[in-house]
């Protein structure tokens, strides 16, 4: 037990207090996000964005560039979702109707996942010169440099990805995506050494499960 606790903390003692203090931040803007999107209350995307824009830095920092990328996304996504349940507020103005996907929405999230993969894949690809470790006059001798976490990482952005985009469109199924990158998300960044973030993400698979149900209670019959 105590090796574990060590193996958490540990990480930490190299860290600034101000990543540290940014860290608990997202973290908390993270979760109260996610509170207001269970209760399908608007306020999800002011608190999400401060939330993304500061795991922009943090994760760009942690070299997860696929989970940099898919913040950037989740930042524009949030504009554009705030809008679109700005105008699908039931008459108190802050909470949204909500409905099932279609195949057709399915569809279109298997083309965005793939495309999205693929993206980050090659992104990965140039990591050596986007780390500064090769300088970009030899981008041509640039091999196969992938690990096993890129392929885990990819493959999470392009499932938040649709997640967000199924939440922008106010679809309940966007809870199947949010919880299976949630659940996934809490071993990966305990790997990373993230601990704070981590512990994040196991509150946030609660909370996803709590907001499928109550969503699932409220579609629109």
């Amino acid at each position: 037990m105590n090796e574990f606790i060590q193996y958490i903390i540990s990480p930490y003692r190299e860290y600034s207090t101000t990543h540290i203090l940014l860290e608990i931040i997202a973290t908390t803007f993270g979760i109260l996000s996610v509170i207001f999107s269970k209760n399908r209350n608007i306020w999800v995307y002011p608190t999400g964005i401060i939330s993304t824009f500061l795991y922009i830095y943090l994760f760009f920092t942690w070299g997860l560039y696929g989970e940099t990328l898919i913040n950037l996304y989740y930042t524009s996504m949030s504009i554009y979702g705030w809008m679109l349940w700005n105008k699908k507020t039931e008459h108190d103005n802050i909470h949204v109707q909500v409905e099932w996907a279609t195949k057709k929405d399915y569809f279109k999230s298997i083309g965005l996942f793939w495309a999205t993969f693929i993206f980050i894949i090659i992104l990965y690809h140039f990591r050596p010169i986007i780390d500064r470790v090769v300088p970009l006059s030899e981008i041509k001798s640039l091999g196969w440099n992938y690990t096993f976490i890129d392929f885990i990482d990819a493959s999470l952005t392009g499932i938040f990805l649709i997640g967000m985009w199924f939440m922008a469109k106010r679809k309940v199924d966007s809870w199947y995506f949010w919880i299976i990158g949630d659940l996934v998300m809490v071993p990966l960044l305990l790997y990373k050494g993230y601990a704070i973030s981590s512990f994040q993400y196991l509150f946030l698979t609660i909370l996803a499960v709590m907001g499928w149900m109550e969503w699932r209670r409220s579609v629109v019959k």
